[in-house]
């Protein structure tokens, strides 16, 4: 019979298959990991962490693995932990889609949800959190896969040999995406190793990620890179990334992986997560520098079911201005001069005072602008734009002149203490006409206009009125 007595032997062994490519340039194969048992490259490492574990003594029988996670670790060591029999408690960060959440859950896992985009210090990012609740759980263990040695091992063990052994050792560049690291250091490692050096290993990155040289803001990949919050004292990076594995890293923004996911599904029937999209746009430009000869894998990390509601999602998209819209007719995008778009939103970090923030409303009021700015949890780079999710609320020169006329504000307050309701945000590929009908319900008032996830200016019902004639 042709069976397998546990699903556990169903993670990896995935295939690879070849991507439609220019004629010119080397030939690019796909690992496409979401078809191991549980969907994503981290059914590898769930598996091993387990195991390593179990064999260590750390994890006994009826204990529980506990671990920080952006969804799909999580969602590897939930599976394992319900086939071996152990409760499970995964940490998520706020931005997890929704699609992961209730994978989670689906598998019994417990689902705590702490706040993203926080300093590593804070005692609710999800790592501090989840430390705190394995230490606390009877039988608790905490997987740790930033720091663990089987996240790694387990792709020397396993992803390398299967991608040696499928291009009968023709392979001459990996490309995969650097999130914890474990799956570029893995299978890089064992790859130079077989090739006696040859392979070349090359990240791909979002491309604010401090991988590859970005500032670490916010991005809107999922899964990959690593952010950085400007008030982290202290930013190891992790244990599981080996950087002397890896050749090079090539930043790809989060439009060009967006679009190129979409495209894989609707011209390859691919369809994978935003992450692949990283790694498949970085493997093609390598690609194409290349010649016939050579050989690429480039490894798809998971499904793109668990991203409908986002990347695959027509409104979302818009909303944060990844799309460019119907350009018969007049969108949003075009009320926004181009010289505003090179400029930075002007922004107010939360921490700023109530002084100083009156001060800035009131040149914006005399130099007939609206006194309305967005504010957020994060300080902003000069001459850069915030990205939707650093815009938390907004403050106005009439509120703040009012709360220190009545005395429940002080000059010297921080402005956190007296935020309003952040403003509304319109894609710049969005319709001008329905905007306007939004505003209007809304009660007018400014709004944030979005290009590629970043507020590049603000809009009113007059701009988009005089768009419209």
């Amino acid at each position: 019979m042709d069976t397998h007595e546990s699903l556990l032997e169903l993670i990896g062994n995935t295939p690879l298959v070849r991507l439609r490519t220019p004629d010119t340039g080397a030939a690019v194969y796909a690992k496409l990991e979401y078809l191991s048992a549980g969907g994503s490259v981290k059914d590898r490492i769930g598996l091993r962490m387990i195991e390593e574990a179990e064999r260590s003594g750390a994890l006994r029988p009826g204990g529980t693995v506990v671990e920080a996670s952006s969804g799909n670790t999580g969602a590897g060591l939930a599976m394992v932990a319900a086939a071996k029999g152990y409760r499970a408690i995964v940490v998520l960060p706020d931005k997890t889609s929704g699609e992961k959440i209730a994978t989670l859950r689906a598998y019994g896992a417990e689902v705590v949800v702490r706040p993203g985009g926080l300093p590593l210090q804070d005692p609710e990012h999800i790592l501090n959190v989840a430390t705190r609740i394995a230490e606390q759980t009877p039988g608790g263990w905490f997987a740790g896969q930033y720091g663990n040695p089987a996240n790694p091992e387990a792709h020397y063990r396993t992803t390398g040999p299967e991608i040696w052994r499928q291009t009968d050792g023709r392979i001459t560049h990996l490309v995969s995406c650097v999130g914890t690291g474990g799956t570029i250091s893995g299978t890089g490692r064992f790859l130079k190793e077989a090739s006696g050096g040859t392979v070349r290993v090359i990240g791909a990155d979002p491309a604010s990620s401090v991988y590859s040289g970005g500032d670490g803001r916010p991005y809107f990949v999922e899964a990959a890179g690593r952010f950085r919050h400007p008030e982290t004292t202290e930013d190891l990076w992790p244990d599981s990334y080996h950087q002397e594995v890896v050749d090079e890293i090539l930043p790809v923004p989060d439009r060009d992986s967006l679009l190129t996911i979409r495209r894989l599904a609707r011209e390859e029937g691919l369809l994978v997560g935003g992450s692949a999209g990283t790694a498949v746009t970085a493997a093609l430009r390598v690609a194409a520098g290349l010649g016939p000869q050579e050989l690429v894998v480039v490894i798809l990390p998971d499904s793109g079911r668990q991203y409908l509601s986002k990347y695959f999602n027509d409104e979302w998209m818009l909303r944060q201005g990844f799309l460019d819209g119907d350009p018969t007719a007049p969108r949003v995008g075009d009320a926004v001069p181009q010289a505003l778009r090179e400029h930075p939103l002007p922004y107010l970090h939360h921490h700023s005072t109530v002084g100083q923030a009156l001060e800035v409303l009131r040149a914006r009021q005399d130099a007939g602008a609206e006194p309305v700015l967005p504010a957020g949890p994060a300080p902003v780079a000069p001459g850069r734009q915030p990205t939707t999710a650093e815009l938390a609320g907004a403050v106005s020169l009439e509120q703040l002149a009012a709360a220190l006329a009545e005395g429940s504000a002080a000059a010297g307050d921080p402005i956190s203490g007296h935020l309003g309701a952040a403003l509304p945000l319109f894609g710049t590929g969005e319709s001008a006409a329905a905007a306007l009908t939004a505003l209007a319900e809304r009660g007018a008032g400014p709004a944030v206009v979005v290009h590629d996830g970043h507020g590049v200016g603000l809009i009113g019902p007059a701009e988009l009125r005089a768009l419209l004639g």
